[in-house]
């Protein structure tokens, strides 16, 4: 079993989940919330509606691109989406473990052909599933369960990192040590809406757990002043600057 310890940690940073209706919004909201912010995330709804030219628009803006399409379908097809991507500035993409180990050794191999930089990120169990909803798709073990299969499924294939929520960060870590990027959904600042998320924690608690990126979205969007509500996740991270940029 791997073992991990204060000296090996990475710094942890947030990334914006971009879940906007369009570009006029995503850029009104980029300006409010100010140029400190580093990563963006571009999910399905935006993509889909702006297509790929947002990514070059928002990189243009100074910030780094988490492209969250989690592409699930035969190997050749997901390979050929992968490399639909050169040129643009992705600097993450996920996809999803559960579409076997041939699909992810095909997006390992397009990944690096297309973009040596684009870190794949393999999604485990999605963070609105519990045990009792993945039983209703035939997943007859835990949701912690289902995560270690998966999870290490895709670092089998190559896939440097892992999307998971923060209730098995701990798991991962003990197991697959320092090596595997963890970035993690399903955080919300104390004394928030959790919403449709599962299985969530603090901003505090997974970067305590190991988290190398927290995902948040509405906290942020629905802030009415996202600046602040930004600077507080990263003070209750015990966040400190480092080239301009936030860090834990």
């Amino acid at each position: 079993m791997a073992q991990t310890s204060a000296s090996d940690s990475r710094p942890c940073e947030v990334i914006l989940a971009l879940d906007v209706p369009g570009r006029a919004e995503a850029e009104a909201f980029l300006a409010r919330i100010g140029g400190d912010l580093r990563w963006v995330k571009i999910g399905l709804q935006l993509f889909v509606r702006e297509g790929p030219g947002l990514v070059d628009a928002i990189a243009q803006r100074g910030h780094k691109i988490f492209l969250d399409l989690k592409l699930h379908d035969i190997p050749n097809t997901v390979a050929s989406a992968i490399r639909s991507l050169r040129g643009r500035p992705c600097d993450m993409l996920t996809i999803h473990a559960a579409g076997g180990g041939e699909m992810l050794r095909q997006a390992v191999a397009a990944a690096r052909e297309t973009n040596p930089a684009l870190r794949l990120l393999a999604v485990t169990v999605l963070t609105s599933l519990d045990d009792a909803a993945l039983a209703e798709t035939g997943v007859s073990g835990s949701a912690a369960a289902q995560v270690d299969r998966l999870a290490g499924l895709a670092l089998q294939a190559g896939v440097p990192g892992l999307i998971c929520s923060p209730m098995e960060l701990p798991a991962l870590r003990a197991k697959f040590g320092r090596s595997p990027l963890l970035v993690t959904p399903g955080v919300r600042p104390t004394g928030a809406d959790v919403g449709d998320q599962k299985r969530a924690l603090t901003p505090r608690e997974a970067a305590a757990a190991g988290a190398d990126y927290i995902v948040v979205g509405r906290p942020l969007l629905q802030a009415a002043d996202p600046r602040a509500a930004l600077a507080a996740i990263r003070a209750e991270m015990g966040g400190w600057r480092r080239n301009g940029f936030w860090w834990r």
